[in-house]
């Protein structure tokens, strides 16, 4: 149900909306005559060069404000970010991490979003479940795009199986109007063994290449599974053997797109080849990582820019001995990295920690799903470093806590020295260890 709210929270100093007399506590009632529904919708009728905006005022007055805003965004925020709320998953995927997660955390870690304005405005994976006609239809008319998309398999029958919701056979139908209105999408494919792998995965992966260019990237990640699956699916990890099968599968299938498309198209995860003990590819293998976010190159990518801060390191005596904490798939790679800086900068000592996820068990082995109380355990009784870094994925988006709901600042005030939080980034990597700024 919709709970649609356009009272606006925030005006920014000297924008648009502040020139015209819009305040905090005013209402947007409609642009140019619309009503709007959601911030996507607000967007889209705002992008004319004029604009006609109806304003409920605190008083109760209502005033129509006409404003010429050169394409300028009007600088105003809404007390309810999306104007609608968010929608939520109605799905019960067999391998949802959310499911899998222990009892007694904040209220906030187990909403299941699958918000397709989510999927435009931060990146989020949506199903494509929850869509009306209407809405799917309304979307192409606003020419939102790109969308990225949950596909995980394109048979209709074994989707419903997956997701366990009927609407999920709909997705290839889905897709295809998608790209018949040049709507970009980029996809995902959670691999289950068993389930949407091997013959499945082959379908998957043709049926969304017929839709290239509007397909424009799809990544294959492995699924994820925790201690807390106690009536759950069940599920097998993948591991050397089947890792190894994926890569070659995938390697196939990359190179007919590498000639007909002149791109990789697919991508599988980083814990493939880690799992698998294969060299993981070259970043022009990545086409410009346009799946980093779901763990698509981040190796490739942070030795890249590793190489090439590495050459700007000025000679002198760092005198720094310093630590770091990652996941276990990642600590031969950091490790080797920190071993570098060791042997280029004299006074430098690090200490890279391989972090051993107990909070979620299982074959939880990424840095991003690393809370602090494993830290903390990882850290009993260690020396002090002069400064302890972690990548900041550990932390969730935007915030200065980690899953488990640890603060950061707590944590540094237990361990007795500065946590600091490091981008994903080589060059970032090397000014924190060093605590230098580097010159190009």
């Amino acid at each position: 149900m919709h709970k649609e709210d356009t009272t606006i929270s925030y005006v920014e100093p000297d924008s648009l909306a502040e020139v015209a007399g819009i305040v905090p506590g005013d209402r947007l009632m409609s642009i140019n005559g619309h009503r709007f529904h959601d911030i996507l919708e607000y967007r889209y009728l705002v992008s004319e060069y004029e604009v006609t905006l109806e304003v409920l005022k605190k008083s109760g007055d209502t005033e129509m404000i006409t404003v010429e805003n050169d394409y300028e965004d009007l600088g105003i925020e809404f007390k309810q970010g999306l104007i609608d709320t968010a929608q939520c998953c109605k799905n019960k995927c067999i391998f949802c991490f959310i499911d899998q997660l222990p009892k007694g955390m904040r209220s906030t870690v187990y909403f299941k979003d699958d918000d397709t304005r989510l999927s435009f405005l931060q990146g989020n994976y949506v199903t494509l479940t929850n869509m009306t006609d209407e809405e799917i239809d309304r979307l192409i008319a606003m020419h939102v795009s790109p969308i990225n998309i949950s596909v995980h398999t394109t048979n209709p029958d074994l989707r419903v199986k997956m997701l366990k919701n009927p609407n999920a056979a709909r997705i290839y139908e889905i897709m295809k109007k998608f790209a018949e209105n040049e709507i970009y999408m980029n996809c995902q494919i959670v691999l289950c063994p068993g389930y949407n792998d091997k013959a499945e995965l082959d379908r998957t992966i043709s049926d969304m290449a017929a839709l290239f260019p509007y397909v424009s990237s799809c990544s294959v990640v492995p699924v994820g599974l925790t201690r807390y699956r106690a009536g759950l699916c069940h599920l097998e990890p993948f591991d050397r053997q089947s890792s190894l099968h994926n890569i070659k599968q995938i390697s196939q299938w990359q190179k007919k797109f590498k000639k007909d498309f002149g791109i990789n198209l697919v991508y599988l995860s980083d814990e493939f080849y880690i799992n698998a003990g294969v060299p993981i590819p070259e970043a022009q293998e990545y086409d410009g990582f346009p799946q980093i976010e779901n763990g698509v190159g981040l190796v490739s990518s942070m030795r890249e820019e590793f190489d090439s801060a590495e050459k700007l390191i000025k000679p002198g005596n760092y005198n720094r001995n310093v630590a770091i904490a990652t996941g276990e798939i990642a600590y031969e790679f950091i490790n080797g990295l920190a071993q570098r800086l060791m042997k280029k900068c004299s006074g430098l000592k690090i200490k890279v920690y391989p972090v051993k996820n107990e909070f979620f068990g299982g074959g939880v082995n990424v840095s991003g799903l690393v809370t602090g109380s494993d830290i903390l355990r990882t850290l009993s009784g260690e020396p002090k470093y002069d400064e302890f870094f972690i990548p900041d994925c550990m932390l969730r988006d935007g915030e200065d806590i980690f899953l488990d709901d640890i603060l950061l600042s707590e944590l540094s005030e237990r361990l007795g020295m500065t946590v600091t939080p490091v981008y994903n980034d080589g060059y970032v990597f090397v000014e924190k260890i060093l605590n230098t700024e580097l010159e190009f």
